[in-house]
Protein backbone atom coordinates (compact mmCIF):
# COMPACT_ATOMS: atom_id res chain seq x y z
CA UNK A 1 0.00 0.00 0.00
CA UNK A 2 1.36 3.43 -0.91
CA UNK A 3 1.43 6.21 1.76
CA UNK A 4 3.23 9.76 1.35
CA UNK A 5 3.41 11.53 4.63
CA UNK A 6 4.35 15.58 4.74
CA UNK A 7 6.03 16.88 7.39
CA UNK A 8 8.00 20.21 7.77
CA UNK A 9 4.53 22.39 8.18
CA UNK A 10 4.20 25.30 11.19
CA UNK A 11 3.46 28.84 11.49
CA UNK A 12 5.94 31.32 10.51
CA UNK A 13 5.75 35.02 9.39
CA UNK A 14 6.08 36.74 6.44
CA UNK A 15 8.94 37.08 4.79
CA UNK A 16 10.67 33.31 6.46
CA UNK A 17 10.96 30.00 5.11
CA UNK A 18 9.89 26.59 5.45
CA UNK A 19 11.01 23.28 3.85
CA UNK A 20 8.51 20.30 3.38
CA UNK A 21 9.35 17.10 2.98
CA UNK A 22 7.30 14.08 1.76
CA UNK A 23 8.27 10.66 2.48
CA UNK A 24 7.17 7.84 0.08
CA UNK A 25 6.72 4.62 1.22
CA UNK A 26 5.08 1.77 -0.62
CA UNK A 27 6.73 2.33 -4.11
CA UNK A 28 10.25 0.70 -2.70
CA UNK A 29 11.93 0.26 -5.49
CA UNK A 30 9.21 2.25 -7.84
CA UNK A 31 9.95 5.49 -6.29
CA UNK A 32 12.33 6.37 -9.01
CA UNK A 33 10.08 6.12 -11.86
CA UNK A 34 7.17 7.86 -10.28
CA UNK A 35 6.33 12.04 -11.21
CA UNK A 36 6.06 13.95 -7.87
CA UNK A 37 3.84 17.24 -6.95
CA UNK A 38 3.33 19.41 -4.70
CA UNK A 39 -0.69 21.38 -3.99
CA UNK A 40 -2.16 23.49 -1.80
CA UNK A 41 -5.32 24.15 -0.94
CA UNK A 42 -6.49 27.25 1.26
CA UNK A 43 -9.52 27.83 3.14
CA UNK A 44 -12.49 28.00 0.91
CA UNK A 45 -10.22 27.22 -2.37
CA UNK A 46 -9.85 24.87 -4.51
CA UNK A 47 -6.53 22.74 -4.65
CA UNK A 48 -4.14 23.89 -6.93
CA UNK A 49 -0.18 23.06 -8.21
CA UNK A 50 2.44 24.49 -6.70
CA UNK A 51 5.24 22.33 -8.26
CA UNK A 52 6.39 19.28 -9.84
CA UNK A 53 9.27 16.98 -11.27
CA UNK A 54 10.19 14.41 -12.96
CA UNK A 55 11.50 11.04 -11.78
CA UNK A 56 15.00 11.95 -12.47
CA UNK A 57 14.38 15.57 -11.16
CA UNK A 58 15.44 16.80 -14.56
CA UNK A 59 11.87 18.79 -14.80
CA UNK A 60 10.76 20.73 -12.68
CA UNK A 61 7.18 22.54 -13.24
CA UNK A 62 6.26 25.80 -10.94
CA UNK A 63 2.58 27.82 -10.60
CA UNK A 64 2.96 31.35 -11.75
CA UNK A 65 2.52 32.19 -8.35
CA UNK A 66 5.54 30.88 -6.61
CA UNK A 67 8.32 30.98 -9.35
CA UNK A 68 11.08 32.20 -8.22
CA UNK A 69 10.54 31.46 -4.80
CA UNK A 70 9.98 27.93 -4.20
CA UNK A 71 12.09 24.76 -5.37
CA UNK A 72 11.25 21.29 -5.75
CA UNK A 73 13.86 18.52 -5.55
CA UNK A 74 13.81 14.84 -4.89
CA UNK A 75 15.90 12.61 -3.06
CA UNK A 76 15.96 8.92 -4.76
CA UNK A 77 17.66 7.22 -2.79
CA UNK A 78 15.40 7.97 0.36
CA UNK A 79 12.22 7.82 -1.12
CA UNK A 80 11.61 12.24 -0.39
CA UNK A 81 10.71 14.55 -1.95
CA UNK A 82 10.99 18.17 -0.99
CA UNK A 83 9.75 22.08 -1.53
CA UNK A 84 11.99 24.50 -0.31
CA UNK A 85 9.94 27.16 0.56
CA UNK A 86 11.48 31.00 0.91
CA UNK A 87 9.66 34.96 0.94
CA UNK A 88 6.74 32.84 2.15
CA UNK A 89 3.48 35.32 1.92
CA UNK A 90 0.55 35.47 3.93
CA UNK A 91 -1.36 33.76 0.14
CA UNK A 92 0.80 31.32 0.85
CA UNK A 93 -1.07 29.66 3.67
CA UNK A 94 -3.07 26.53 3.10
CA UNK A 95 -2.69 22.75 3.61
CA UNK A 96 0.27 21.50 1.24
CA UNK A 97 -0.23 17.88 -0.06
CA UNK A 98 2.51 15.93 -1.55
CA UNK A 99 1.32 13.65 -5.11
CA UNK A 100 2.73 10.93 -6.75
CA UNK A 101 2.25 9.31 -10.12
CA UNK A 102 3.56 7.17 -12.13
CA UNK A 103 5.04 8.34 -15.92
CA UNK A 104 5.65 12.20 -16.57
CA UNK A 105 4.88 15.20 -14.48
CA UNK A 106 1.83 16.76 -14.89
CA UNK A 107 0.27 20.15 -13.61
CA UNK A 108 -3.01 18.91 -13.28
CA UNK A 109 -4.30 16.70 -10.19
CA UNK A 110 -4.30 13.91 -12.26
CA UNK A 111 -1.82 11.78 -9.48
CA UNK A 112 -2.84 8.52 -8.08
CA UNK A 113 -1.66 8.82 -4.57
CA UNK A 114 -1.93 11.58 -1.95
CA UNK A 115 -0.51 12.29 1.15
CA UNK A 116 -2.67 13.61 4.53
CA UNK A 117 -1.45 17.27 4.20
CA UNK A 118 0.67 19.69 6.09
CA UNK A 119 -0.77 22.89 7.57
CA UNK A 120 1.23 25.96 6.08
CA UNK A 121 0.37 29.51 7.93
CA UNK A 122 1.88 32.39 7.27
CA UNK A 123 1.42 35.65 9.84
CA UNK A 124 1.81 39.09 8.34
Amino acid sequence: QVQLVESGGGLVQAGASLKLSCAASGLAFAFSTYAMGWFRQAPGKEREFVAGISWNGAITNYADSVKGRFTISRDNAKNTVYVQMNSLKPEDTAVYYCAARPGGVTTTSRYDYWGQGTQVTVSS
